[in-house]
This record gives C-alpha cells, sequence and structure tokens, in this order.
C-alpha cells in the first residue's frame, strides 16, 4: 500500500510540474495580451516601415533605327564588415578559419592584389574595428557577384560572412560619344533625373513612377513585400541615325585635328520632315588636348553668324521687289564706307588696280560673298527705314523660337530699332545685313536654309519621334510647320540658284571645295570674326568662324546640314568652303552612298545595247520638224500632226522610234519652257505679256517663274541657258 501511495504521489508532482509549465506560456500569453498588448504593439509598430520606395527601372533611348543609344545597367560595389559578431565570436575562430581561403578566392578571381596583400587588408580591418572595407576598387557585374558569393565564407550568408554588396545603376551609352550631349546625362546613378538633354526634358516619361514596399522584422529577418509595383519609364525612339552621326562625327574630328580648331559643330536633318539625323558638339579638352562633347552648342551658342546670313538679306530685298539676282551693284575695289566706317571684300588689296570684283550681278555677290556689294542694296533700299528690314527677317521667321526638346536651346537675337533699349547706329544695318550685330544659334541657320530647300516651308528641327511603353507606342510627334513661305516662290527660285552658284559657278564660287562629282550640293559659305578673349583661347587677339549650310542633292533635295568651325588654329586662313564646306560634302557623299538605293529594275547590263535619244529642242512644230528633217531623222506621225495644224510640239522616244508629241499652250498661264531655245522660249513667254531676260546659250535649264502660274503682264521671267 505504501509503494502505490509513493508511485500515485510521484505521479501526481509530475502531473503538476508539467501543468504548471504547460500554464506558464499561456499565463505569459494572456499577460501579453491583456496587460501588455499596447506595450507590444507599439514595438511592433515600430519595427515596420511602410514608407519604402520601390525604384522603377528607367526607359532607354533608342535611334530612329531601334538602335540602344542609352540604358540602364545595374553593377556593385563590394563591401566588407569583418568586425561582424560572427566573425569575432569564439576568438574569431570563424574568422582566421576562411581568412586564407578567401584571400586566394578573391586574388585570383580579380588579380589587381595578390593573396597575402588580401590577407594583410582583411587582418588589418578586422584588428582595428573597420566596419565598412571596400574589397575591390571597381564595379562588378551581376554575373561578378553570383562568381563572389560563392567563394568561401562569403557562401555562408550576409550575416556570418559580413559581406555587403552595394547596388549601382549605371547609364550606359553603348555608342559612347555619338550624339551624347543631345542624349544628356543624369544626377548620380540612373534612379536620379537627368541632368542636360533628353534625358532631362523627358524625365518625367523616362523615371517612370516608384512603388511603395514594407518591411519589417520577423523572426530576427528583415522581410520585404511590395504593396504597389513600380512602374517602369517609357522609352524614347529618336530621330538620330547612327549611321549618319557617325559619318558626321568622323568628318568633323578629321578636320579639326588637321587644323587645330579649338570646337565645331555639325547638324544634319531631313528636308521635309524636320527630324534631325546627326548632331555633332566637339571642343578641345584643355587636359587632354582631344576632341570631346562638353556642351551643346548647336542649341547653345549665340554667334555672329556672318556670311550665311547675306542669304537672308538678299532673299529680303528681293521678296519685297526692290532687286533681282540679275540687277548689277558696283562694289569697285571692294570698299566701301558707311559712315565714314570703312568695310571691305575679302578680295580688297588696299584699292590696287584690277583688285576687287568691280560691276557684278547681286547672284555674284552672293556666290563670291561680297561684303560690299549685299550691304549696299540693303542700306539703298532700307537705309532710311532700318525697321523694315528687321521686319522682313522677322516675317521670314528668323525670330521666331523653336523651343525645343534640348534645355538650354538659346533663342536668336536680331535688334530692331524700334526697341529704345538698344544701341542702334549708322553702322548697325550695313553689318547687320552680312551677318554681324546678330547673334543666331546654329540651329536656326539650319532651319532657315532647310526651307529654302523645302520650297519655302519652314518647318521645326526635332529629335524625338516617339513614347513607347513595353513596345506599345503611347505618343508619337510629327513635322511641325513654322511658316508656311518665308517669301514668294520667284524669290525662292532666285535664290536656289545663287545658292548653286556658290558651290558650281565658273568664276565666282567660294566653295569649290564642296563640289563633288558624287552628288550635286548648294548653300552658302560662312566666315566671321570673333574674340578668342571670350574663351581664355590660348592665341589671344582676333580668331574666326567658319561655316558653311547647304542641302542635298540641290535639284531634289533630301538633307540639309550645317558645320560651324571656331578658332582655326594660326597658320591656316580661315575658309567657310574649305574647312567647313570640306566637312558638309563628305557627309553628303558618305551619306548618299548608305540611304540612296537604286531599284534593281533601273539597273541596265552592261551588255545591252541602249539607243540614245539625240537631245532635241522643244518649241515650235515648224522648227522642230525642219530640224529633224535635215539631218535625216525620220519622225513617226509627223504629217499627221502637220495635217492637224499643230503650233508646238516636243520630240518623245518610244520603243527606240522617235514621234512628235503635240503640246499645248496656255496664254492665260505661265508655260514651261525648258528644253526650249531661246528664240521659240521668248515667243512662248511674251505670248502671255511677260518679258524676258536671258543669260548663256543652248537651251534654257531653268525659268525664275513656275511653270502654270498666273501671268503678271509686265513682269520680267529669267531664263538660263546652257549647252
Amino acid at each position: 500500500m505504501e509503494k502505490k501511495t509513493i508511485r500515485l504521489l510521484r505521479f501526481s508532482l509530475v502531473y503538476f510540474l508539467l501543468l504548471f509549465l504547460f500554464m506558464l506560456p499561456i499565463g505569459k500569453m494572456f499577460r501579453i495580451q491583456l496587460i501588455e498588448r499596447e506595450h507590444w504593439m507599439e514595438l511592433a509598430k515600430s519595427q515596420v516601415r511602410t514608407d519604402i520606395e520601390v525604384k522603377p527601372n528607367r526607359g532607354n533611348i533608342y535611334s530612329s533605327d531601334g538602335r540602344l543609344m542609352a540604358s540602364s545597367i545595374p553593377s556593385y560595389v563590394l563591401y566588407m564588415d569583418p568586425c561582424t559578431d560572427a566573425l569575432r565570436a569564439d576568438g574569431s575562430k570563424l574568422f582566421y578559419e576562411y581568412v586564407d581561403s578567401v584571400s586566394v578566392a578573391l586574388s585570383g578571381y580579380f588579380g589587381d592584389k595578390s593573396a597575402s596583400e588580401y590577407r594583410r587588408m582583411l587582418v588589418n580591418a578586422h584588428n582595428s574595428g573597420k566596419r565598412y572595407l571596400r574589397l575591390y576598387p571597381h564595379r562588378i557585374s551581376y554575373f561578378q557577384l553570383k562568381d563572389v558569393l560563392s567563394f568561401p565564407l562569403f557562401n555562408k550568408g550576409r550575416i556570418k560572412s559580413g559581406l555587403i554588396p552595394q547596388l549601382r545603376t549605371d547609364r550606359v551609352k553603348p555608342f559612347g560619344s555619338l550624339a551624347s550631349r543631345t542624349i544628356g546625362n543624369i544626377y548620380g546613378d540612373a534612379t536620379k533625373g537627368g541632368s542636360s538633354g533628353l534625358e532631362m526634358y523627358f524625365d518625367d516619361v523616362l523615371c517612370g513612377e516608384p512603388g511603395k514596399a514594407t518591411r519589417q522584422m520577423i523572426a530576427n529577418k528583415r522581410i520585404e513585400y511590395v504593396e504597389k509595383e513600380p512602374r517602369d519609364g517609357s522609352d524614347l525612339i529618336t530621330t538620330i541615325d547612327v549611321d549618319i552621326q557617325d559619318v558626321a562625327e568622323e568628318a568633323l574630328l578629321n578636320e579639326l585635328n588637321r587644323i587645330g580648331a579649338h570646337s565645331g559643330y555639325v547638324v544634319m536633318m531631313e528636308v521635309h520632315t524636320g527630324e534631325v539625323k546627326a548632331i555633332v558638339n566637339m571642343e578641345r579638352s584643355g587636359d587632354s588636348g582631344t576632341y570631346r562633347e562638353m556642351r551643346n552648342g548647336v542649341v547653345s551658342d549665340m554667334a555672329e553668324p556672318g556670311s550665311t546670313f547675306k542669304t537672308a538679306s538678299l532673299m529680303a530685298a528681293i521678296d519685297e521687289g526692290y532687286v533681282t539676282i540679275h540687277d548689277s551693284v558696283d562694289v569697285g575695289t571692294g570698299i566701301e564706307y558707311f559712315y565714314d566706317v570703312a568695310m571691305r571684300d575679302h578680295n580688297y588689296r588696299g584699292g590696287k588696280p584690277g583688285t576687287g570684283y568691280g560691276k557684278i550681278t547681286l547672284e555674284n555677290a552672293l556666290e563670291a560673298s561680297s561684303n560690299v556689294g549685299i550691304s549696299h542694296v540693303i542700306v539703298e533700299h532700307y537705309g532710311k527705314h532700318p525697321e523694315k528690314f528687321v521686319e522682313k527677317l522677322y516675317e521670314m521667321g528668323l525670330n521666331e523660337p523653336l523651343n525645343l526638346e534640348i534645355p538650354g536651346t538659346a533663342s536668336p537675337n536680331i535688334r530692331s530699332p524700334k526697341d529704345e533699349n538698344v544701341d542702334w547706329s549708322g553702322t548697325t544695318l550695313p553689318w547687320m545685313s552680312i551677318g554681324y550685330e546678330v547673334q543666331i544659334p546654329p540651329i536656326y541657320t539650319l532651319t532657315f536654309y532647310n526651307a529654302i530647300a523645302n520650297g519655302g516651308k519652314m518647318i521645326k528641327p526635332f529629335f524625338v519621334k516617339e513614347i513607347r511603353r513595353d513596345g506599345e507606342l503611347v505618343e508619337s510627334f510629327e513635322t511641325e510647320v513654322i511658316r508656311s513661305k518665308i517669301c514668294s516662290q520667284n524669290t525662292l527660285e532666285q535664290i536656289k540658284i545663287a545658292l548653286e552658284g556658290v558651290v558650281w559657278h565658273d568664276k565666282y564660287a567660294t566653295a569649290r571645295a564642296v563640289r563633288s562629282s558624287k552628288v550635286k550640293i548648294a548653300g552658302k559659305t560662312g566666315t566671321a570674326q570673333i574674340s578668342n578673349g571670350l574663351l581664355g583661347y590660348k592665341y589671344g587677339g582676333k580668331s574666326h568662324q567658319v561655316s558653311f549650310c547647304g542641302y542635298f542633292p540641290a535639284d531634289n533635295p533630301m538633307y540639309t546640314c550645317l558645320c560651324v568651325i571656331r578658332r582655326p588654329a594660326p597658320g591656316y586662313a580661315p575658309s567657310g568652303g574649305t574647312m567647313a564646306g570640306s566637312v558638309v560634302r563628305n557627309i553628303a557623299e558618305r551619306t548618299m552612298a548608305m540611304k540612296v538605293l537604286r531599284n534593281v529594275e533601273e539597273l541596265v547590263s552592261d551588255s545591252t545595247f541602249v539607243y540614245e535619244m539625240p537631245t532635241i529642242k522643244r518649241g515650235r512644230y515648224e522648227s522642230v520638224w525642219k530640224a529633224c528633217h535635215s539631218v535625216g531623222l525620220d519622225l513617226d506621225n509627223a504629217r499627221r500632226l502637220r495635217d492637224m495644224d499643230c503650233d508646238w510640239a516636243r520630240v518623245a522616244l518610244t520603243n527606240d522610234t522617235l514621234s512628235v508629241v503635240g503640246m499645248s499652250v496656255n496664254p492665260h498661264a505661265v508655260p514651261n519652257v525648258i528644253g526650249m531655245g531661246l528664240r521659240d522660249a521668248v515667243f512662248a513667254i511674251e505670248q502671255t505679256g511677260m518679258s524676258v531676260r536671258a543669260s548663256g546659250v543652248g537651251k534654257v535649264i531653268r525659268q525664275s517663274v513656275t511653270p502654270g502660274s498666273t501671268p503678271m503682264k509686265g513682269a520680267m521671267v529669267y531664263l538660263e541657258l546652257k549647252p
């Protein structure tokens, strides 16, 4: 009985002990839930962060054909805390167990230090209590990080190893300097905003929208979960053509290195769309002497354009009806005084006989870039009312802000005598007419010349044509017209004739270096004196800015291109044609070789005989028939047309057969006389009541008044003939 009682007592003791132990956590739970509830709830809240921002991925920037020009690439910086609790426990047992093996692994992988140097660095940091040791001086990729995480010690996790890889997101430009200043830069890493260029202007589009995450401590671990997913930034599709951009940069750099210039710009746009296909901004670095993209001078430089502005001056005078390109101006020996201040032409030689151009046409004055010729005409017709000249420039859109997508774009400064705050003198008008005392960023000069190439329609240059998100179109940008017409068609035709002469005239061309056997280019040279002191340039005194702005192919323009070169080194005579013009020629030739493809159907086998039609002028039927009959050419259907009393005719080649095609001449419309001889052309035009002036011999290749337009009785039509 006693034994049974003892066993029961022991059992009860164990039972109540277990019951007590069981009740302890229950009691603790009730205490926490009821008595200490608010304390623990406050503590829990302090361990939770609900304001964690989840960074979105910044959008990419692409070229017009989809090649990547700017993208965000993740990288990592390797840090280590060699004094974590795990590495200091048990007399730093874990640290010294792995320090040799991890030193060997780091040395073998990165190769920048020996294993002993890595060991010494780790031991010194561990003993000195350093908590933030940079293991490797350069950033590593994600794939390199995965390799490092497999090293001895580092494969035990962050808490035990102390390894701290810090994420950095770099903005990378795969094509390096190509259009770098136009693409722009960002502040810090790619999670920050844009600081210049398209990166800045379209920052709200590229950066996307951040998400939201919550972080809290659970079981001594930080757990983070996303409540709102971030929305990645959209992508920009630019108008830049990487191939043309590469050609433009190479051509400019070659010339800058050849003449040792301080800086140079090239910008090129598509004539009919306004898409900027290439933009280069090169400036010599003072430290290395090499050229790199430092600032976007194409859009920001406020400089006097020089002789490229003469085109606008002559256009104003022609469009007002004061002159035509065929009118004469006497520039004498190349000097004229305006209010006792001398203006000289580039070929003035102190008034010696035989110098200067003497009496020339205004077309020749523009071709030869005569300061005296252009200024004389402008002062003669606008001298008493200079405000009318400025108003005409405004009317042509030269002062219109472009509002481009590039932050920091400057606006033209074309002064007006009406402005009370402007210092206007008697010499302002003549010097303004040749590109001084005005400040025009290069992109505005390009826009003006592009309007000439585009049939008088001035359009805004633009750099981004699409915004896309996940491949889907969000927004597209189209051609924006600034002026539907900058001048009359008659004025435009005269200016285009003169701009071709700048390159191709036998005697007066100032841009002979622009001539190409591969593509016909028209345009205007420019040379302006500038002060070297503005940028502290080492040569001091005066230097020059040379430029050439033109379009090609001249007969059917596809592209307009401007090159500006500043401060050629001493010893190089400044020349807009030779320096800037040769850059444009090289770009034009290589661009047309790349971009203009002929249809296979247009190609003819070398073994195929091709009948060449003889050159026969268009004109009165009797003249055409007699000319052909005299050389034994049998014309099909000639008798039938003669019986029909046909007045005007041309000869056509159909299936290797020459035939006469009748032409109708409407006395109420300006006839198309291109291809006619002078006598027939004069007869046809005078039937409309208009008069004719002609230059050259042969057949008509150009007429100043557009065929089909309404004739104005007494108006003058200028014809150009060539054999």
